[in-house]
């Protein structure tokens, strides 16, 4: 490898520093929630996102948006339901995104501090990443990164959906778990 490179000995990560676009054919944006007495499971099938690695961690930054009208929990019943105005409200909020900044080294891991929005609604959250690797070849001579990264979120914190009036039974827990598998196709070494 040549060049300026992001190194991170506690994780045995080296890879470039330069601007990484999210490959969305290798990629999945996932989530599960608690629907009565199972967990369903859904994907946003339109995205794009770009990651900028920097020789000092900190300095390294993540960008996604997710077409919520891209939902898909393979019933279409229940995806129209999530794109209405009582959760998604995709007529006036289409996207949700992702911002992150800085990386640190964690419990064999990597987290990434960030802002989540959701219906025009801004909140901190962490995403706990696992580096899967640096090909310097990749699939057609590229560079590529993988990495994978979770997080959990509070639907009733960005207005998704009714949360249940006492007594009612819960239809849809408040929890909601966000998923990414990523393969990134380095565009430029800075």
């Amino acid at each position: 490898m040549t060049g300026t490179v992001l190194t991170i000995d506690a994780l045995d990560i080296r890879v470039p520093v330069g601007t990484w676009t999210i490959d969305t054919a290798h990629s999945c944006v996932s989530f599960s929630v608690r629907h009565l007495m199972t967990r369903v499971r859904g994907t946003f099938d339109e995205f794009t996102g770009q990651v900028t690695t920097a020789e000092d961690p900190a300095g390294c930054s993540a960008t996604a948006t997710i077409a919520m009208g891209s939902v898909n929990t393979g019933n279409r019943m229940r995806d129209d339901d999530l794109r209405s105005g009582a959760f998604f409200d995709v007529d006036r909020h289409p996207e949700m995104t992702f911002e992150g900044s800085g990386l640190t080294a964690a419990d064999g891991g990597l987290v990434v501090p960030g802002t989540l929005t959701i219906r025009g609604i801004a909140r901190a959250v962490a995403l706990e990443a696992e580096f899967l690797g640096f090909d310097e070849t990749g699939l057609q001579g590229e560079s590529r990164i993988g990495f994978s990264a979770a997080t959990t979120i509070r639907r009733s914190d960005y207005g998704v959906g009714a949360a249940a009036a006492e007594g009612q039974k819960i239809v849809v827990s408040d929890r909601v778990d966000i998923r990414l598998d990523v393969q990134a196709v380095l565009q430029s070494r800075s």
